[in-house]
């Protein structure tokens, strides 16, 4: 989930799993079982805690248990799902700002030994 705040700001992404939705002209609610910042988001993790699901569902024995461990690796593979879009869209806007420092530098920024340039947008 995309959080753009109204008055301006920076945008968080936050993965969010379970729970309901209500969206009103003015205003967006979500109560969520589960939700982390993107920031937090831990790929190792993750992937450690979906080997021990999967390794839970194999010595699950009543339907009631399968099902619950199949929730739980549900939300593991969103998660890493939103984890890997994650990874791809800083890969993308890293590129983005690199063209851009290249742009403003005159030639590749890694090859500009020794020069900082700060760039401030103009203030109103």
């Amino acid at each position: 989930m995309r959080i753009k705040p109204a008055g301006g700001g920076e945008e968080e992404l936050v993965f969010v799993a379970g729970g309901i939705l209500e969206v009103q002209p003015e205003l967006v609610t979500v109560l969520a079982d589960t939700a982390i910042r993107g920031h937090d988001l831990d790929e190792a993790k993750a992937t450690e805690a979906l080997k021990r699901a999967e390794e839970a569902r194999a010595k699950a024995k009543d339907k009631q248990e399968v099902a619950t461990v199949e929730a739980e690796l549900a939300s593991l593979a969103a998660q890493l799902a939103a984890i890997r879009k994650l990874r791809k869209e800083n890969k993308r806007e890293a590129a983005k700002q690199e063209k851009r420092a290249e742009l403003l530098l005159g030639g590749d920024p890694q090859q500009q030994s020794g020069r900082l340039f700060l760039f401030h947008p103009r203030l109103p």
